[in-house]
Order: structure tokens, then C-alpha cells, then sequence
């Protein structure tokens, strides 16, 4: 006698709600399709579910999103590095406060207890109606220099692997990983611990259509935004042991669209909206608008803002980090939202006085480039990079040195300046990567700093 195992999955919908309302109809449909037949139905997200680009995830710090999830039924699910990292530690805190599923999550700490998150589980195990044990478990992305300022320990796959599949031993039949790490660590997973039966990827947005079977583990992912779901069917024998295992996805828009699905949609979009409208944040004398090369006032603004909050004289930021113009007259959460959407944190770096000049340098180098170079990766972080504007450096392309300050720089003294951490992530400037001492800050992020710096500041 055999049983049927259904595992339906999302990843990495980053608050692409265009899609929920099909995806919703899509999953309740296969659960109690599966169910009537007898068989096992378990439903999991591999995280990054949400994203604060969209407005109505920013105005409720994702817990819209939670709820949304609460329509499911979901088994469990892990969170990716938008909600690890796209939230406070207090925000994250509180995200699940009212979710009816659970969070699987192994390998983030808290700081300053060493203790697991009170919201998230090392293990779940389900056990079907013939007795088939189903373990869950869940690993993020563990990215040290942005986790731990936020005030949380992430641990990598092999600290936590060897002790979860220990603690396993003899209480699980079917062990399934749901990895917000990324395809190549999947693969590495199945090939060093085979006895992952399987693993259900996110985080680099990979699709797998038919899965991929690496030694006795199955791959299995939905690429991202919520354009596919995913749908794994094991058959179990007598013993509880696998017999056959394959992987499927279902592409979302070949799902049909119901009356209603596009004023559903539209409303997340517009609640977000009216929510952050009745946030003021200051009261503008003057419109402040921005140009895509040199400074302006709205970069002005933004350059005296980053120095306030990283506590620095000089700044760099780039013009594409501005989407829309801050309006004369009241200005809302929802403006700040709509200029800058995205998700940057500020960043602060110390250097040499001589690595300062190299990276100059490479900003001058790269400038002509990068001010129509369009931004992909990472998030959202803009359409185009745009132009390097300074705020307490000057180059001299003639004599070729920069002043700090209105100072010539000493090569051996160490200076500390702020930027954004798109600088660390991306190739172009390696000077600050490579030499520099880096401090991403939390919490909060440019917007977050701007609407700091105009509560504390009258603009004239």
C-alpha cells in the first residue's frame, strides 16, 4: 500500500500581489482536490515573500503580507533576507504575531541572547495518516555584515546541517529543507548531506520546471515574483520510505483571471498608499527637485541627511536613487515611498587616506559609464545608477587629488565617510570592499533617514 505526499510552494514573491489573487484560488483548489483523494497536502513559502517597494508592505512593515499567507493554510514557511534584513529586529520581531502557520528557521540567533527567534521553530514534523513522518526545517541566507548590526547571529548550512539531521535521526522519514540560500548551496547541500530527501530552493530566483535531482535529493524551485508555483509529489511505500519523487511547476498567468482579481490587486496598492498619506513628515517651503548629472536641491537634502545619520562630513550617493521630486507643501511617508522605494541601507566605511584617492578614482573612471548604466540585482535600487555627486570631497581631474574637506588628504590618516550599501554590493567601487572597514546601519533605511532629518531640521 502506498500514500501520496503533495508539497505546493511559493518563493520569493516580493509582495508581487498582481499575482496573489490566482495563486490564492490555485493553491486552496490543489489542497482540497489532493485532500478528497486521501492524500497528504503540505504548503510552504521559502521566504522573501515580502518586499517594501510595494507600498502597502511598507505601511504595515509586512504584516499585510502575513495576512494574506493567513488566507493559505500554510504548513510552514522560512523567511529570505527582505525580512530578515528588510525589517528592525523589533519589526521582525513582531511580523508573525498573528500568523496561523508556522516559521521553520535554524540558523539565525539573537545577538545579545544566543537564543532562537520566539517566532520561528528549529524543526516541524508532520506526521500523515499512515504515520509518515515529514520534517521541516528552514535555513536563510546568512549574511554576517548585515545581520549582525541588525542584532541577529546568522549561522551558515554547515554549522546547523549536521546537528538538525542528528537531531532527526530515527523521528523523521522524509526530511525536507526549505533553503532560502540559493541554487549552487542546494546543490552542494544534496551532494555533502545526502540525506536531505528534499530541498526547495529561493533567494537567486532559479526555476526548476521538471526539478533536479542531484545523488538521492530532489531540487526543486518556482523562480521568483510569484510567476510560478511549485508542486512536488512523493509516493511513499509501506516502510514510509520514498519510492517516486517528481517536481512540477504551474506558470500563474496561464491560470485564469477572475471578476474582481484586478480591484483586488489595485486596492493593496491603494490602502498602501492612503496608509502612508496620513504619516506627515514635514512641510516643504519649496518644491525640491532633482537632475540625472550634478547636484540639486532634492541630492542636497539627501547628502545632508546620510551625514546627520551616520554622524560623517563627507557623503556619496548616486542621482538614481531618486524616483520623483519632493513637492512643495506637505510631505507624506507616501512621497518619501515614491521617490525611494527601495530598500538601502546607509553605509559607512573607514579608510586611508591613499585608498580614499583610489576610489576617487574609480568613481571618476566609471562615472560617464554608470550614469546611464541600468541597475539589476539585489532588490530594487533604482532604474539607472546615475551620477556620483560628493559632499566634502573635490577632485581635481588637472592635478589629480582630492581635498577632504577643503583639505589635501594624508595618505596614512584613516577617514570615515557615508554612502549607501548598493557601493558594497556592486563592482564597481572594489576600494571599499576590499580595504575598506565597513558598517552597514540599522535600522532603517535612506528614506528612513531623510524623514529623521527633516523632523529635526526646518527647511527655509
Amino acid at each position: 500500500m502506498t500514500e501520496s505526499i503533495h508539497i505546493l510552494h511559493t518563493n520569493d514573491l516580493h509582495s508581487h500581489l498582481e499575482h496573489w489573487p490566482r495563486i490564492r484560488r490555485w493553491l486552496l483548489a490543489e489542497q482540497a482536490k489532493w485532500r478528497q483523494l486521501g492524500a497528504t497536502v503540505v504548503t510552504l513559502d521559502i521566504g522573501d515573500a515580502m518586499d517594501r517597494v510595494h507600498p502597502l508592505t511598507e505601511a504595515t512593515d509586512g504584516r499585510a503580507n502575513v495576512a494574506l499567507f493567513n488566507q493559505i493554510g500554510y504548513d510552514a514557511v522560512t523567511i529570505g533576507n527582505n525580512e530578515g534584513i528588510g525589517n528592525s529586529q523589533a519589526q521582525l520581531n513582531q511580523l508573525y504575531d498573528q500568523a496561523n502557520f508556522d516559521v521553520v528557521l535554524a540558523n539565525l540567533q539573537d545577538r545579545e541572547t544566543g537564543q532562537q527567534p520566539k517566532w520561528a521553530m528549529r524543526t516541524k514534523i508532520i506526521t500523515t495518516a499512515a504515520g509518515t513522518r515529514i520534517a521541516l526545517f528552514g535555513l536563510t541566507a546568512p549574511y554576517l555584515s548585515t545581520y549582525r548590526p541588525n542584532g541577529w547571529e546568522p549561522k551558515l548550512a554547515q554549522q546547523v546541517l549536521p546537528g538538525l539531521l542528528a537531531e532527526l535521526t530515527g523521528k523523521a522519514d522524509v526530511l525536507v529543507l526549505l533553503s532560502h540560500l540559493g541554487l549552487d548551496v542546494d546543490k552542494w547541500l544534496a551532494k555533502n548531506y545526502p540525506a536531505l530527501t528534499v530541498i526547495i530552493g529561493s533567494h537567486t530566483h532559479h526555476l526548476l520546471v521538471n526539478g533536479l535531482l542531484v545523488g538521492d535529493s530532489l531540487l526543486a524551485a518556482a523562480g521568483r515574483y510569484g510567476q510560478y508555483i511549485g508542486h512536488i509529489t512523493l509516493t511513499i511505500d509501506d516502510q514510509h520510505q520514498v519510492q517516486t519523487e517528481r517536481a512540477s511547476v504551474v506558470k500563474t498567468r496561464d491560470l485564469p483571471v477572475a471578476t474582481g482579481d484586478a480591484a483586488e490587486i489595485a486596492g493593496y496598492r491603494r490602502s498602501g498608499h492612503q496608509q502612508l498619506k496620513r504619516q506627515k513628515i514635514a512641510t516643504l517651503p519649496q518644491t525640491l527637485t532633482t537632475q540625472p548629472i550634478g547636484n540639486s536641491p532634492q541630492m542636497q537634502l539627501a547628502l545632508h541627511a546620510v551625514a546627520q545619520t551616520a554622524g560623517t562630513d563627507v557623503v556619496l550617493l548616486n542621482t538614481g536613487i531618486f524616483l520623483a521630486p519632493f513637492k512643495k507643501g506637505i510631505l507624506t511617508a507616501d512621497d518619501l515611498h515614491k521617490a525611494l522605494p527601495h530598500s538601502m541601507h546607509l553605509l559607512r566605511v573607514q579608510l586611508h587616506g591613499y585608498d580614499i584617492w583610489r576610489l576617487v578614482q574609480e568613481i571618476e573612471k566609471t562615472r560617464l559609464f554608470l550614469r546611464h548604466f541600468k541597475l539589476h540585482g539585489l532588490g530594487f535600487r533604482g532604474k539607472l545608477f546615475g551620477d556620483m555627486v560628493y559632499q566634502g570631497l573635490h577632485w581635481d581631474p588637472a592635478e589629480r587629488t582630492v581635498t577632504w574637506c577643503g583639505q589635501p588628504l594624508e595618505p596614512e590618516r584613516i577617514y570615515t565617510l557615508a554612502a549607501v550599501d548598493t557601493y558594497l554590493y556592486f563592482p564597481f567601487f572594489p576600494t571599499i570592499e576590499i580595504m575598506g572597514a565597513t558598517e552597514v546601519l540599522f535600522p532603517g533605511v535612506l528614506r528612513n533617514a531623510i524623514a529623521d532629518y527633516l523632523k529635526s531640521n526646518e527647511l527655509k
